[in-house]
């Protein structure tokens, strides 16, 4: 990161920032993405039970990963600050703290697992896929937290080629995984979606050892000392960590577990219906993946330039992010509505299913327009430390406005399965339009602060 002083100068470096990020982050979902297309090849109850352990996995994991996600603003502050002694502390307090966090959720899982799969309306084949997907998923939760703690370091740095190429040389690997795991291949067992699950968990770990290995042997991070002088977890450290990250984690946690809710509904229906929730929402996710790249490009932009107290140019990388979120989401939406049939038969050979999964395309389109508004906003809180407020917000869009409005349409309306469809549009329409607010009202807030400073101040 450093200090640019035209428009310029400022899109060139949040398109360096971004294009890695967007890479990286692409990179991350092809491996959910290839774990829902090759389960899906293997049989109707397979995907529909990748989707069962994928819904309930992705909230869980999404809100206790955005609690380390605190990393990045903290990083971004402190170097803005030119407070770099500082950041390997902060860094070291937060693998303890992700260590930590995998372990609790683990410990958790063991005794909710059942629990939580005999809410669901399934059958017992699907139902015995979800269960022992998890299982073998969680075989490697610590590596993936640990891991997503050090690449939002690296990324907060501005150094985010680095995450690019790790997930560049990890993907064909996970891919590898799927194939021996899933059909049985070269020696191994045939375990249909069970084994998507345990090829993730296998490339997290490879993909943990990997950026370990960078973080030690190159210089740009080696001087951070991050794995050097290891000091004892302290709680003061995770306290601090902890009070910006519990908000992000809570707020994405509210948003995700909102589509693993929907998914919970779903499950009154058929299977045909189910596989075609899922492959729809799978798809849709990826092409999210272009304004959550920005949002994350915008938190570590904004965070750096609130850290060096220039409000204006955090405000000019806002509207810069913003833009670039909605044009990107328009395009997106007219390659679903042109693309849906082929869209559709990457999940399936299925007729009924893909004719479900068009129609589900359809509601997506829309849906991801109001993602692509409201991520960037979110970035744009997250790199003032401005967590709390955007946390009600969350709850309140997605749990109070969108999700029952949603159960209403789908249970007392002709739209059937797609009111559920409908509750995500305006929960997300709802949030972003809450979140624009409270963007406008943070950036005057802060403008209006740095002028009464610059007024008070006597040479």
């Amino acid at each position: 990161m450093y200090e640019t002083r035209t428009l310029q100068e400022k899109i060139k470096l949040l398109l360096t920032i971004l294009i890695p990020i967007l890479i990286t982050q692409i990179g991350m979902y092809l491996m959910n993405f290839f774990d829902t297309i090759m389960a899906g090849q293997a049989g109707p109850d397979e995907l529909a039970g990748v989707a069962i352990g994928s819904n309930i996995w992705l909230p869980v994991f999404t809100g206790l990963n955005g609690i380390m996600m605190a990393i990045s603003p903290i990083v971004a502050q402190l170097k803005g600050a030119k407070q770099e002694k500082e950041i390997s502390s902060s860094v070291k307090q937060g693998i303890y703290l992700s260590i930590a966090a995998a372990l609790f959720i683990g410990c958790v899982g063991f005794w909710v697992l059942d629990p939580i799969l005999s809410l669901f309306t399934i059958e017992a084949e699907v139902r015995h896929v979800a269960k022992y997907y998890l299982i073998t998923l969680g075989l490697g939760i610590i590596p993936l937290f640990v891991f997503n703690l050090l690449r939002s370091f690296i990324d907060a740095l501005g150094q985010t080629k680095i995450s690019m190429g790790v997930i560049l040389l990890t993907l064909p690997t996970n891919i590898v995984f799927n194939y021996m795991l899933i059909f049985g291949k070269w020696g191994a067992p045939a375990l249909g979606g069970i084994g998507a699950g345990l090829a993730s968990a296998l490339t997290y770990w490879v993909a943990c050892f990997i950026i370990v290995l960078i973080i030690h042997r190159v210089h740009l991070l080696r001087i951070y000392g991050i794995f050097a002088n290891w000091s004892p977890p302290s709680l003061k450290s995770w306290t601090e960590q902890l009070r910006i990250g519990i908000p992000i984690g809570f707020a994405i946690f509210f948003e995700t577990s909102i589509f693993a809710t929907v998914t919970f509904f779903m499950t009154v229906y058929d299977t045909y219906t189910i596989a075609a929730h899922q492959a729809a929402i799978n798809f849709a996710s990826l092409v999210y993946m272009m304004p959550l790249s920005i949002s994350f490009a915008l938190t570590i932009a904004v965070g750096y330039e609130v850290g060096a107290g220039r409000y204006k140019a955090a405000r000019t990388y806002s509207y810069l992010g913003i833009s670039l979120a909605v044009g990107t989401s328009v395009v997106a939406g007219l390659i679903l509505y042109l693309l849906d049939d082929e869209v559709a038969r990457l999940y399936s050979s299925n007729e009924e299913v893909i004719e479900l999964t068009k129609a589900f395309i359809f509601y997506a389109i829309f849906f991801q327009l109001s993602d692509g508004f409201g991520a960037p906003l979110q970035g744009i809180l997250r790199g003032y430390k401005d967590v709390n407020i955007t946390l009600m917000m969350a709850f309140i869009s997605y749990w109070v406005i969108g999700l029952p409005s949603g159960y209403l349409m789908a249970n007392f309306t002709p739209l059937g399965p797609f009111g559920y469809w409908m509750s995500l549009i305006i929960g997300l329409t709802a949030g972003a339009v809450a979140l624009l607010f409270r963007m406008l009202h943070l950036q005057q807030k802060k403008q209006t602060h740095k002028k009464c400073l610059n007024e008070n101040f006597i040479p």
